[in-house]
């Protein structure tokens, strides 16, 4: 048991080590922690209210009052962005985890047991991948109306064959290990064995998946209100900020400007935290 234990903490500080080596991961993961206590605390670091309309302060571009600008309705654009950003990590995390554990099920249930229940599953899900997946996200959205709650559904529809096509991958490289063997010679079940031997050996994966995930996530819920079919007014998202913006633009540079730079951040910095997690936990990249 100490043994065990023991190699575990060494295989996780030689993940950390390889991935604190990876500078762009780390810096892609101080951004995202900066972004989220910023989200968290956004009412602790601005006075201002995000739905506070100044009508005498309309348009104002950045100051020392308001360090972003105002909107057309005076509010301030930084206080705006940073409740944003609550909405935009918010949907983005609940609709990865919508995905990855409906889709992680079913790929667990096609790889280990394979024959017809896989390849009756694997179809449908080849069916439903074939839709492109910001069609079926407006299409779902527009189906059931607009709002945070059904805009988290629509985009972890979309995500659920990606994240059957990862686990199914995965199940399949460790169920017919030794380990998974002599677990079914000692009479476990199936349930038994995908989720507590099958599925832990085969996090890595999900794990860089989900990651990578939250990026396309942000980006769909940011098109989903560009057009009305997302988060609704006056809560702020950063997509229907760039949509209410969009007419301003010739004049007022910074309504646009400001929740576009907040996405780009936000999914360069996604991505590069995805390709430190795929190097740090892939085995074949040990250096």
């Amino acid at each position: 048991m100490e043994t065990a234990t023991a190699k575990r903490n060494s295989q996780a500080k030689e993940t950390m080590r390889r991935f604190l080596k990876n500078k762009a991961a780390v810096v892609g993961l101080i951004i995202i922690i900066l972004l989220t206590l910023g989200a968290v605390f956004a009412n602790v670091i601005t006075p201002y209210a995000f739905d506070k309309q100044d009508l005498v302060h309309r348009f104002e571009l950045p100051s020392a009052s308001h360090l972003l600008g105002t909107d057309e309705f005076g509010r301030d654009m930084l206080t705006r962005i940073l409740y944003g950003a609550r909405i935009s990590l918010f949907v983005g995390i609940l609709s990865v985890s919508v995905g990855c554990l409906v889709g992680g099920a079913l790929g667990a249930l096609a790889a280990y047991y394979g024959g017809k229940i896989d390849n009756y599953i694997m179809r449908f899900l080849d069916i439903w991948h074939s839709i492109p997946s910001l069609l079926l996200a407006i299409s779902l959205a527009s189906a059931m109306g607009p709002g945070i709650g059904n805009a988290i559904i629509a985009i972890g529809l979309t995500t659920i064959p990606s994240y059957a096509r990862v686990v199914r991958a995965s199940v399949m490289t460790v169920k017919n290990t030794e380990y998974i063997e002599a677990a079914r010679c000692l009479g476990a079940n199936a349930p038994r064995i995908i989720l507590r031997h099958i599925i832990p050996n085969a996090l890595a994966p999900i794990i860089v998946q989900a990651s990578l995930g939250v990026a396309g996530a942000i980006i769909t819920t940011a098109s989903l209100s560009f057009i009305g079919l997302g988060v609704q007014p006056p809560t702020p998202e950063w997509g229907s900020m760039l949509s209410k913006g969009r007419q301003y633009i010739r004049n007022y540079w910074h309504l646009v400007t400001f929740p576009g730079m907040f996405i780009m951040i936000t999914v360069i910095s996604l991505n590069l935290l995805g390709d430190g997690l795929r190097d740090a936990l892939d085995p074949r990249l040990k250096r």
